[in-house]
């Protein structure tokens, strides 16, 4: 027996069984079935007596005695299978209401056993249904610690039940001497105190005590995180070494006269923090790639806007490239804002741009006239060509997918530096795993002035009240967002819609000026919606999500959200900072049904608790895991047996470090003290074609 072993070949599986299990749990090899492991475990260090059993509801428990009468009752739908337990103390019935007769012919009778299972209370008789039995072994001493498999009916029908599982998993446990080898040095593992990787697998499967278990999963979710870490840190490694980039060692008169005779407002610490670490990036002859994290409102877009007059300042060209018109025309209208008193030029291209503008502006992305470009996916058509692009912005990149950043990249002979920003902030575990890759830059204190924004939770019997706070606040000359999460009446969900509200809103708020914006309407629709509402002409905006990123109108100060439970809680804080943007005291009130579901519960206390986007990402990570967070759900790409994003901080942030420290002394893993994790490494993750590309 060997790790590559198929498990047809094991005793009491063949080739029918295997077929099943492997439809049924995808386990193909024995070095699969060393990976399927228990979900639980069940307790057997106790064996009570028939006479100590209790009409109060019990956990599972184990008895010892003989099982007789085992006999078939009732007709048709009604039919189970009935026994007698006996000990020296009493007796109690045993049944099974889903059997078949090789089950039938395996159960023995009177012979000294162990049940195992829930018992029941019922007209004054105690009864266990379905137990686990199994006939002591003198031998071999008991395990206290039974593993449960993962299962599922259709197959203990067919003879593939707990049982199957623990004895062929047994018998591949006694060959792990043989067949695993450590994948960790010695040094890491005294200095952590873990479990031998033998050991691992072997108090995983059975373990000695529930001590042992613990120490077993904490190595084995160490090693996922390790190797995890290394995949990321040896990538990150070969792109300094090999990624070249253009160097910008001056910081010339485009930033300094912006900075010291333009700049609006005094930057933040953090601004200025996250501004010296992309200049030390972008002094290198290597690709700048950076991340950008900061919450809605913290003053990414300035950032960006020093670091393309960083580019200019060294003669290259940038662009920034958004996931929707809305926000691109956003970013572009805030930047041209900024420079409206210098001689820059910026354009705006979207799907939406006319033809004659188009060649304009390939004409001067050629002559190297036009320095600055935003865009959405059309920056990526091939007839968009720039004469020295030296930096590529990309916002919000997940809505963007890998073979279209690519294009980006070869705009340029030598590619650009990259700066990717986010508003969505990353859970740290999140961070320290998936972008691990990547240089990251955080954003953490907002704009002076700027106020927390108060949320509430209002239900529909609040609705006039809600109503009335909104009139007085566009008294004081302020503006209003109302959002819906469906744009017309749905049969089957019974939420409230932008349709009919609209309707109710302009019947209310009788003497303002009310407008709409949702996905369905025209580019130039939208375009005027917006700049009807962003001008003060209108009081009040009726809109869907489509705000959720790029609206950015100081005098909104309060954002009703309508069926708020609809939302999850990354959508909601989006929305949320779609206000607070300017001086004044912004207000959310997340409007929702009485009845509520335990998650919507827990999303609307968190937003009314807190405004920290990380704090929210973290719930957000709880609620929904973290693949559904990445956008990888379905791809296979959150693959850990173990190891746990969202409770398991400790655990990767050791593993991260232990990489850091690991790389830094040995970056190709050419000590021998090492080699075992290098070969590893090539045999299960990388491939030993492709390892020269990052030693």
């Amino acid at each position: 027996m060997n790790l590559d072993t198929p498990i047809e070949f094991l005793k009491g599986i063949g080739p029918d069984r295997a077929k099943l299990i492997k439809n049924g749990f995808g386990l193909s090899t024995v070095e699969d079935l060393l990976h399927f492991y228990p979900i639980r475990y069940l307790d057997k260090s106790k064996t009570y007596t028939v006479a100590e059993l209790r009409p109060e509801e019990s956990p599972e428990i184990q008895l010892k005695g003989r099982i007789t009468d085992l006999r078939e009752v009732g007709e048709g739908r009604t039919k189970r299978l009935s026994a007698k337990f006996h000990d020296q103390t009493g007796t109690m019935d045993l049944v099974w209401f889903r059997y078949t007769n090789w089950m039938k012919e395996q159960i023995p009778q009177n012979t000294e056993l162990y049940i195992f299972g829930k018992v029941s209370f019922f007209n004054g008789t105690f009864s266990m249904s379905h137990p686990e039995i199994e006939v002591e072994d003198k031998k071999e001493p008991m395990a206290t610690l039974w593993p449960i498999y993962p299962s599922s009916e259709k197959l203990t029908k067919r003879g593939i039940n707990q049982k199957l599982f623990q004895n062929i998993l047994k018998a591949v446990c006694t060959q792990i001497p043989q067949m695993i080898e450590e994948n960790l040095p010695d040094y890491l593992m005294e200095a952590l105190k873990l479990m031998s990787r033998q050991e691992a697998f072997l108090n995983i499967h059975f373990p000695k005590t529930f001590a042992h278990y613990q120490q077993a999963e904490r190595r084995l979710k160490f090693e996922e995180a390790f190797y995890f870490q290394l995949s990321h840190g040896l990538k990150k490694r070969y792109h300094k070494r090999h990624s070249f980039g253009n160097p910008f060692p001056v910081v010339g008169d485009y930033f300094n006269d912006f900075y010291q005779n333009h700049l609006p407002f005094e930057l933040t610490g953090a601004q200025k923090r996250v501004l010296k670490e992309i200049r030390t990036d972008m002094k290198k002859p290597v690709q700048m790639n950076r991340l950008l994290q900061g919450d809605v409102g913290s003053g990414k877009t300035m950032v960006a806007l020093l670091t393309m007059l960083l580019a200019m300042d060294n003669g290259f060209q940038s662009c920034l490239m958004a996931p929707t018109e809305i926000l691109a025309q956003q970013h572009f209208a805030g930047i041209s804002e900024l420079l409206q008193s210098t001689d820059i030029k910026v354009r705006l291209l979207t799907g939406s741009t006319k033809t004659s503008e188009r060649k304009i502006i390939h004409e001067e992305l050629l002559s190297g006239e036009l320095p600055i470009l935003v865009g959405t996916h059309a920056l990526l058509e091939d007839v968009v060509k720039f004469k020295n692009l030296g930096l590529a912005i990309i916002d919000e990149q997940h809505r963007f997918g890998v073979a279209q950043r690519a294009k980006l990249w070869a705009k340029n002979n030598i590619p650009p530096h990259i700066l990717i920003m986010t508003a969505t902030p990353i859970p740290r575990t999140l961070a320290m795993s998936f972008y691990s890759d990547l240089d990251v830059s955080v954003i953490d204190e907002m704009p002076v002035g700027r106020k927390p924004i108060i949320t509430a939770h209002r239900r529909e019997k609040d609705r006039l009240s809600v109503f009335r706070f909104a009139k007085e606040e566009i008294d004081k000359g302020r503006q209003i967002y109302f959002v819906y999460p469906l744009i017309e009446e749905s049969e089957t969900l019974d939420y409230k819609n932008l349709m009919e509200n609209f309707v109710h809103i302009t019947e209310f708020f009788d003497n303002q000026k009310v407008t709409m914006l949702h996905g369905r309407m025209k580019p130039d629709e939208k375009e005027a919606s917006m700049k009807y509402f962003a001008s003060g002409k209108a009081e009040i905006m009726v809109a869907t999500t489509v705000i959720e990123v790029g609206v950015n109108v100081p005098n909104a100060t309060v954002m009703i959200i309508e069926s708020a439970e609809r939302f999850g809680l990354s959508q909601l804080h989006q929305l949320r900072g779609r206000v607070g943007r300017g001086a004044e005291q912004s207000y959310c009130i997340l409007m929702t049904s009485d009845k509520l579901s335990k998650e919507s519960r827990t999303r609307i206390k968190t937003m009314t608790e807190t405004n920290d986007g990380f704090k929210i990402s973290e719930v957000d990570m709880q609620l929904r895991g973290p693949g559904d967070i990445l956008g990888t759900q379905q791809s296979g790409s959150v693959d850990f047996k173990k190891l746990d994003l969202v409770t398991d901080f400790a655990i990767i942030k050791k593993a991260k470090e232990s990489i850091d420290v690991l790389l830094g002394e040995d970056p190709m893993l050419l000590l021998s003290q090492n080699m075992n994790i290098k070969n590893y490494y090539i045999k299960n993750y990388q491939g030993k074609k492709n390892w020269g590309k990052i030693s």
